[in-house]
């Protein structure tokens, strides 16, 4: 891979003298990690290994395992008295990540139990397709190539496999290969008009190709489901650790579920109010399907409601000055590619990388799960808007946009979801309290969103406890959340290889929320709005508790 050129935080007064080691670590683990995995480098916008695929092997996971560990005892090693005000918390959260890195890879390995090709070639082709980074032309070549990468990659997937597999995951890798042909066919179209004969040639047979290994391979796993296992959760004792491990501003899993119980009896309750305001004629049940029923007529059209939703919400934002619009940001709105819908049932946001010239986001929304007649319902008017303002402005989009400039690589690779996902629905709430689509059939969907982000928080903790099955929690999120079968059971079979992640929305905002109302008590008549939320998006997608730090210590300087 070619050499390029990574940014480096100016060192706040006095500098250490240990300063530039510390980066140089830094550095070198992040080239390291880039040539690795040319895959994580497309995303982030380094095109230089466009061709190639992961290798997908075994031996490459562990020797990722050692090089991670390598890395933490270089960062171990630095004395912090040597290190800058600034570096030194660069080097705690360096710390933090790769120790988090090290739990899922040496504790929880999903990796080893779980076939993931399907996800790792959909990320490789995804992320060339659906950016426009280069000419078509030139991105076609590379995906040509990927593909042609693809039957090897598989076979290197298998040497994985020495744990005993996981039935629901295997059952979840088998789904998605059987969509993926969607994906290379659509790649396959593009071609027409736009290569050469000789190339158009050269990417139907690797479609082909690729599309015969994928059938092959999801074969196996079909052949090798009397061989799987049931068991998926993480066990109490490895959850209570990994809690530990996110930095949740000192709270542990008791707490956390206490909190979940407490939201959800909280917005159900607004949800009651919002009813009773929209018409306080009939019951609740009545209001919350007439809200539902209120959707466009195609998924075509709602596509478009969503940009019209994502872009009267900037329009506000920079209207009421509520936080700074970073220069130059763009996104777009798709239909969730076919092979994600099984554990995308609503939508989702692709942020922009970070080292392409001219960066932009992508929100994706799904049409449906299993092709479901009532998948419209979810795309009500109301909960359209309530989705536009979590995934876009001020959410997602603004502030990963925003993120993706701080110069620091060790907060490109954090792992923060409670304040990314926290941010999202502090945004919902935030943009209500601002004016924005305020009226009640719009809380209805926020509080209705914030139901069922609350019983994330109870499912995570209790499923990975062993407490809950997958069918009862299926069960839970329809009973309190109303969602259609589909989507609530696509909802869980994601919370099973993804712990503490579903709860970190909710959990996030109340965060959030505490640390808004700690900001304005300290600063009283001085505190705004504004600058709160610049200071924030200015700092990068840091786990919250590492927020809090940063404030705290501009607060000591008097600031």
């Amino acid at each position: 891979m070619a050499e390029f050129l990574l940014p480096r935080p100016v060192s706040k007064a006095p500098a250490g003298p240990l300063d530039d080691q510390f980066w140089g670590i830094v550095e070198s683990h992040f080239r390291s990690l880039v040539e690795q995995h040319p895959i994580l480098a497309t995303y982030i916008g380094i095109h230089d290994a466009d061709d190639r695929l992961d290798d997908a092997t075994r031996d490459a996971v562990e020797q990722e395992i050692a090089d991670w560990h390598r890395e933490e005892q270089e960062l171990q090693a630095l004395d912090p008295a040597g290190l800058s005000e600034s570096v030194r918390m660069e080097r705690e959260l360096a710390l933090h990540n790769v120790r988090r890195v090290l739990f899922d890879t040496e504790v929880h390995r999903v990796w080893e139990r779980r076939s993931t090709a399907m996800d790792q070639v959909g990320d490789a082709l995804f992320s060339i397709f659906a950016r426009d980074y280069a000419p078509l032309a030139d991105r076609l070549a590379s995906l040509t190539s990927r593909m042609e990468a693809i039957p090897a990659a598989l076979e290197q997937h298998r040497s994985r496999a020495t744990a005993p597999q996981v039935e629901l995951w295997q059952k979840l890798e088998i789904e998605s290969g059987e969509q993926m042909p969607f994906l290379l066919n659509e790649i396959k179209a593009a071609g027409l008009g736009v290569l050469d004969g000789r190339a158009q040639t050269r990417l139907g047979k690797a479609v082909e190709t690729a599309t015969a290994s994928i059938t092959a391979y999801i074969e196996t796993l079909k052949a090798g489901m009397g061989k799987t296992v049931e068991p998926w959760a993480l066990g109490s004792e490895n959850y209570d650790r990994l809690v530990g491990l996110r930095a949740f501003d000192g709270l542990d899993a008791a707490q956390i579920l206490e909190i979940g119980h407490e939201q959800l009896a909280l917005n159900k309750a607004a949800r009651v109010e919002d009813a009773r305001r929209i018409d306080p004629g009939v019951d609740e049940a009545t209001v919350v399907d007439r809200v539902k029923s209120n959707h466009p007529a195609t998924f075509e059209v709602a596509l478009e409601a969503y940009k019209d939703a994502m872009n009267r919400a900037r329009a506000h934002i920079i209207e009421h000055d509520i936080v700074t619009m970073p220069p130059g940001e763009q996104i777009s709105v798709i239909a969730t590619p076919e092979y994600l819908r099984t554990v995308i049932p609503f939508a989702a946001y692709f942020e922009p990388p970070k080292f392409d010239k001219h960066p932009a986001g992508i929100y994706i929304v799904t049409p449906s799960v299993g092709d479901d007649p009532n998948a419209m319902r979810e795309h009500n008017y109301a909960s359209i808007s309530n989705t536009s303002v979590h995934e876009a402005y001020p959410g997602h989009h603004l502030q990963l946009s925003a993120a993706t400039r701080h110069p620091s690589l060790v907060r490109l690779l954090v792992d923060a979801p409670e304040f990314v996902e926290g941010w999202g629905m502090y945004s919902e709430q935030m943009m209500r309290e601002q004016g924005f689509d305020a009226g009640p059939e719009f809380l209805l969907a926020m509080h209705t969103d914030a139901i069922w982000r609350a019983c994330r928080i109870i499912l995570d903790v209790r499923m990975h406890r062993g407490e809950v099955t997958v069918d009862e929690a299926t069960a839970f999120l329809i009973e309190h959340t109303g969602f259609e079968h589909a989507n609530a059971q696509a909802e869980v079979f994601r919370y099973t290889y993804t712990p503490t992640y579903q709860l970190s929305y909710l959990l996030g905002k109340v965060l959030l929320l505490q640390l808004r109302a700690d900001e304005q008590r300290r600063l009283g008549d001085r505190f705004s709005l504004k600058d709160f939320h610049d200071t924030l998006m200015r700092n990068g997608s840091l786990p919250i508790s590492f927020h809090r730090r940063l404030l705290a210590a501009e607060a000591a300087k008097g600031n």
